[in-house]
């Protein structure tokens, strides 16, 4: 596939809306790398990388194996993540402690769009796809509701591991990679790190997440090619269960103390914006979800007018 630059910077700025999505503890990069039409040229890229790919670099040399990998397209989008999740971690972070119901809202009417533009990639509804979209929908709903873990300091493997199982997250549509950190009590350390520099974490951290996402993707890829409507239909439930927990109104159950002597919630549920204790910002946060909304419409209108 021949490229030029804006083609390619254009794929880093897709980078940068997934990065940023990444961030946030509820939003999937899957999801925006699906609705900006790399979502399947992603997951073949990194399935690339196996034996073959080693064999090809050593018989033919570099630039055919950088070739075989899709390296280009590869590089440009984890440039676009990278510089995304370095220069708004900080930024993520300020909103979710100042105006978490703006920032709820704004992602919540982008995942709305979503699941509407995911599920009209569906070429055949029959019962399996209805039953999976279902138990998709169930599943994700169930995850959001699990209690998170707390860890202030984590071992080196335990970020590891955490690294490997929220990649696979960030790659599925409608999970969220950073929520599974908040299960696992793993967000805290990883965001620290980021914002701290603490290199040492954040490379175990990417060690994890690759050879998460080398296994992982290889399975998707898979189920696409074989069962491309199934697969559609649990992700799209996938993203319809995961709305729980962006819903920008919670009301809290239970606090923590964190490492800084701070209260901060624990346990949170979804409420009606009219029984929310406090400003509930509702006609701005209504305002935000449609500009949510609207801009997953104008991508769709865009990748068609490129179609």
């Amino acid at each position: 596939m021949s490229r030029s630059l804006k083609d390619y910077l254009v794929i880093s700025l897709k980078g940068m809306a997934m990065g940023a999505a990444d961030v946030v503890p509820g939003v999937s990069g899957g999801t925006i790398a699906f609705i900006s039409g790399i979502y399947e040229e992603l997951l073949g890229s990194i399935s690339n990388v196996k034996l073959s790919l080693f064999r090809t670099l050593k018989k033919e040399g570099f630039k055919e194996a950088w070739k075989q990998l899709n390296g280009n397209f590869l590089l440009a989008l984890f440039i676009g993540i990278f510089i995304s999740i370095i220069s708004l971690a900080k930024a993520i972070k300020y909103l979710l402690e100042n105006q978490p119901i703006l920032l709820w809202s704004f992602f919540f009417g982008l995942v709305l769009a979503s699941i509407i533009y995911i599920a009209k990639q569906i070429k055949k509804w029959n019962f399996i796809s209805v039953l999976v979209l279902i138990l998709g929908a169930f599943l994700a709903y169930y995850i959001t509701t699990l209690n998170p873990l707390v860890s202030e300091n984590s071992s080196s493997l335990y970020i590891f591991f955490a690294g490997a199982i929220a990649i696979c997250a960030m790659i599925l549509p409608g999970i969220s990679g950073s929520f599974i950190l908040v299960l696992l009590g793993a967000y805290k350390p990883v965001l620290d790190a980021v914002n701290d520099r603490d290199f040492k974490t954040i490379l175990i951290f990417m060690v994890g997440a690759v050879v998460g996402l080398l296994s992982f993707s290889k399975v998707l890829k898979w189920l696409f090619a074989n069962y491309k409507n199934a697969t559609l239909a649990g992700l799209t439930g996938f993203i319809i269960g995961s709305l729980n927990k962006i819903w920008p109104w919670k009301e809290t159950l239970t606090w923590r103390t964190n490492s800084h002597g701070i209260k901060v919630p624990f346990n949170q549920q979804s409420v009606s914006p009219f029984s929310f204790e406090g400003d509930s910002q509702l006609v701005m946060g209504i305002i935000l979800a449609i500009v949510g909304f609207g801009l997953i419409l104008l991508m769709e209108k865009i990748a068609v007018q490129k179609k």
